[in-house]
C-alpha cells in the first residue's frame, strides 16, 4: 500500500485511491482482456468518475458501462464518447439517451421488452438521433433481463424499429460473483455459456447475428475471458477492489490478480476505553450492505472496525475483542462490558493503540456504494493528493 501521510490530508473522513496499485489493476485487466481477443468495457457504476473513466478508456477499453442514465450524462459530459446503460432505464431516460446521442457520443441501451424498446425508438426519431439498442437477458440473477426464448423477438423489434441499432445481448451474471465455491461458480458460468452459445446461433440463424455479446465480471472474468462466446467484458471492481472480493476468492483459485487500491483515512476522535478507540468514520463513510471494512493500517495488527452511529465507528483492540464480543449487540450490555474491562486493574491499557489524532486506515468491504457516499476520490501518487470529483454520483435534471 502507498498511503500519503497525515500531513497531506485536507481532513477526514477521506477516500484515497492508491495510483500505483490503481494503475497496476487497469494495466493487469485490459492486458488479460488483450490476450484474449476480448473487448473491455468497464463498469463505471463502481466508481462513477470520469476522470478514471478515461483513463481506463486511454489504457484500451473501448467504452464505459453505466448503471444509471444520470452517469451516462456525467461520463458524456466528461469525456467519455462511448456508454452502455446496462439497466432498462425508466419511461423518462428515454428522450435524455437520445438527447446523449443527439451530441455525437455513443449511447447503448439495454432493453427486455417491447415497451422499452417503443420508447426508446420514439425518443430517438423525435431527437433524430440513432441509439444502440442491446437486448437484456436473465439467466439466474433475476432483477432485469428477458428469459433467453424471447430473444429473438425483442432483436426483431429492435431491428425494426426507427432510431435504433440492434446492437447485441448482454448477460450479466451478478448472483454468480461473490460464490465462494469456486467450483460452483465455475460450473453454473460455464452452463450460461453454453445457454449464450445456443442463442447466438438461434439469432445468427435468423440473420441477427448480435454484434455484441457482453457481460461478465471481475468475479468470474477468468472464465467469461476464456468463454469464446463474450465479446466483451463489463468488470468494474477490479480496479479497487474490496473486502467483499477478497474473501470470495479469485476465480482461478490463486491469489487475485488485482491488488487493493481504495482506502478510507479516518481519524482517532476519543481514546478514553481500554477496548476500543472511535474514529469519525461510520454508517456515513463506510457502507455496510457487505462486510465490515478492514482496517490495513494506523492500528495494532488484528483490530478491526465496527459502525458506532452515523459519523463514527470504532477500532478495537485485538487483545480486548473478547470484552465487545462480551457486550453483544445489547447496547447496555456493551455498556457494561467495557465500563468493566475500564475498571479491571487486571487489564492494561494497550500501549500500541492508536491516540486522538491519529490516523487509521480502512479498506471498504464493498467498493461501490462506497465511493457513492463520497464527493471525490483522493488520488495518492507518492507525491501528490489529486482530486477526481464522483461526478457520476448523482444527476438530476432540476
Amino acid at each position: 500500500m502507498n498511503l500519503p501521510p497525515a500531513t497531506a490530508l485536507p481532513q477526514t473522513p477521506l477516500l484515497v485511491i492508491d495510483r500505483t496499485a490503481l494503475m497496476r489493476n487497469l494495466a493487469r485487466m485490459q492486458a488479460l482482456c488483450d490476450a484474449a481477443g476480448v473487448r473491455l468495457r468497464a463498469h463505471g457504476k463502481t466508481h462513477k468518475c470520469s476522470a478514471l473513466g478515461r483513463l481506463i478508456i486511454e489504457g484500451g477499453a473501448v467504452g464505459l458501462c453505466c448503471q444509471t442514465v444520470g452517469e451516462a450524462e456525467a461520463y458524456v459530459a466528461g469525456g467519455v464518447r462511448d456508454v452502455l446503460v446496462t439497466a432498462p432505464s425508466p419511461p423518462w431516460g428515454a428522450a435524455r439517451l437520445a438527447a446523449l446521442a443527439k451530441t455525437g457520443a455513443t449511447v447503448g441501451a439495454v432493453a427486455d421488452d417491447e415497451g422499452q424498446i417503443d420508447r426508446l425508438s420514439d425518443a430517438a426519431v423525435a431527437a433524430g438521433a440513432t441509439l444502440d439498442v442491446v437486448i437484456d437477458l436473465d439467466l439466474g440473477t433475476h432483477r432485469a433481463g428477458a428469459y433467453p426464448k424471447d430473444a429473438l423477438r425483442l432483436a426483431r423489434a429492435a431491428d425494426a424499429a426507427p432510431g435504433l441499432r440492434f446492437a447485441g445481448i448482454q448477460a450479466y451474471l451478478g448472483h454468480l460473483q461473490h460464490m465462494e465455491d469456486l467450483g460452483l461458480r465455475r460450473s453454473a458460468d460455464e452452463a450460461a455459456f453454453a445457454t449464450l452459445k445456443a442463442l447466438v446461433a438461434e439469432l445468427t440463424e435468423a440473420g441477427l447475428p448480435p454484434p455484441v455479446v457482453t457481460g461478465g465480471g471481475t468475479g468470474t472474468h477468468a472464465y467469461d475471458l476464456a468463454s469464446g462466446v463474450y465479446t466483451e467484458l463489463q468488470a468494474g471492481s477490479y480496479a479497487v477492489m474490496d473486502v467483499e472480493y477478497d474473501a470470495c476468492g479469485a476465480p482461478d483459485g490463486q491469489a487475485w490478480g488485482f491488488e487493493p487500491a481504495i482506502f478510507i483515512a479516518s481519524s482517532v476522535v476519543s481514546a478514553n476505553h481500554k477496548s476500543h478507540v472511535t474514529c469519525d468514520a461510520g454508517f456515513k463513510a463506510v457502507s455496510m450492505d457487505g462486510p465490515p471494512a478492514r482496517v490495513v493500517a494506523g492500528a495494532a495488527t488484528g483490530s478491526l472496525w465496527r459502525a458506532m452511529g452515523d459519523e463514527h465507528g470504532m477500532i478495537a483492540h485485538p487483545a480486548l475483542i473478547d470484552v465487545l464480543k462480551a457486550g453483544g449487540r445489547d447496547p447496555l450490555g456493551f455498556d457494561k462490558a467495557v465500563a468493566s474491562a475500564d475498571a479491571d486493574p487486571a487489564r492494561a491499557w494497550p500501549s500500541d493503540a492508536p491516540q486522538v489524532g491519529d490516523i487509521v486506515w480502512l479498506q471498504p468491504g464493498h467498493c461501490d456504494p462506497t465511493i457513492n457516499l463520497y464527493d471525490a476520490l483522493h488520488v495518492w501518487d507518492g507525491t501528490t493528493l489529486e482530486r477526481w470529483p464522483v461526478d457520476g454520483r448523482r444527476v438530476s435534471a432540476l
